[in-house]
């Protein structure tokens, strides 16, 4: 028996080579939603390298109902950054080396886990590197909002709910990609809501469209009027003579936005509920649909009463950025 185990094992040997040369699995990344490492010495981090990442990345994440940062940035320093944090999900190194010209940044991904994104910034001087932490503030902020964001359509693809992206299809032409859990709560005439929803917790959005009039269609004013006239059509709240709508509190922010080859609107503000204490953030996307004839809106939303709010609206949000036009 040992001898032909022996003579088995050989011939699998020869049949199936190591492995060890070629393309190798990366484990799954850890962390949670929005944490960024910091490896960097602790005299960088108190000092002006520092000040300038904290500046940029844990500035307060715009638009929810308490304050909570962009991200959670935690300090590794150099000689502590071992194996246990290599496969963390966000990760910046920070290199101070007097023989270096410039400063400069290297974006590199799944180089210990997957999906990962590994920020590598260096420079001759604290000085030097704090200041093009300033003067790169948007790429480096964008490249882990992006991380983040992919990761959530990678997952919302790979377990997703077919069925209703069959019938956000049917109603609009195209549809984002809804991870298992979501389900469609209502739909009517031009209005689609779907949510996930815990004892504690929804993430929901909404799929409404509007008639294209002029080029005011995409203004904010306009966009907030009609999404207040929607949803307190279909968004009724728990008593009677309550629904969605607009906070009038805070003056929601518009930006033009291009990604993944298509150019929307995005409004970000806070939501209330009408004659009741409801509330929480909101992310739309507004854009013509393919015939030019309507405005489609996608909306993320969040209510989450008991919990910080950041990361359930940034996985919400990132579901409506994984839409796409069906295929002609």
């Amino acid at each position: 028996m040992k001898k032909s185990f022996l003579l088995v094992l050989s011939l699998l040997l020869l049949i199936f080579p190591s492995c060890k040369d070629g393309p190798q699995l990366k484990q799954n990344v850890s962390g949670k939603t929005g944490e960024v490492i910091v490896v960097m010495n602790k005299n960088l981090w108190e000092a002006t390298p520092g000040q300038s990442l904290r500046t940029v990345l844990a500035v307060e994440y715009p638009f929810l109902p308490q304050r909570e940062p962009l991200f959670s940035l935690f300090n590794i320093q150099e000689n502590a950054f071992s194996s246990i944090f290599q496969v963390h999900r966000n990760i910046i190194i920070c290199n101070v080396n007097p023989d270096l010209q410039e400063t400069k940044m290297i974006i590199q991904k799944d180089i210990w886990a997957a999906p990962q994104i590994v920020i590598t910034l260096s420079g001759p001087s604290g000085e030097a590197m704090s200041e093009y932490i300033d003067d790169q503030s948007d790429l480096l902020k964008n490249a882990i909002e992006q991380a983040e964001r992919n990761r959530v359509i990678r997952n919302s693809k790979r377990y997703e709910e077919v069925s209703i992206r069959q019938q956000v299809l049917k109603s609009i032409g195209g549809s984002p990609y809804f991870p298992t859990g979501y389900k469609i709560k209502k739909q009517t005439t031009n209005f689609i809501w779907v949510a996930y929803e815990t004892t504690y917790t929804t993430q929901g959005v909404f799929i409404y469209s509007y008639p294209y009039r002029s080029e005011e269609d995409l203004t904010l004013p306009r966009i907030i009027a009609e999404r207040n006239r929607k949803l307190e059509k279909e968004v009724p709240g728990p008593l009677d003579n309550t629904y969605m709508t607009t906070n009038t509190l805070i003056e929601p922010s518009l930006r033009w936005v291009n990604f993944n080859k298509r150019e929307f609107v995005e409004i970000r503000g806070l939501w209330d509920v009408k004659n009741d204490f409801m509330g929480g953030p909101f992310v739309a996307h507004c854009f013509y649909d393919r015939e030019n004839e309507n405005i489609i809106v996608l909306e993320a939303f969040v209510y989450a009463p008991r919990y910080p709010k950041r990361d359930y609206l940034r996985q919400v949000e990132s579901i409506i950025y994984s839409f796409e036009w069906q295929k002609e």
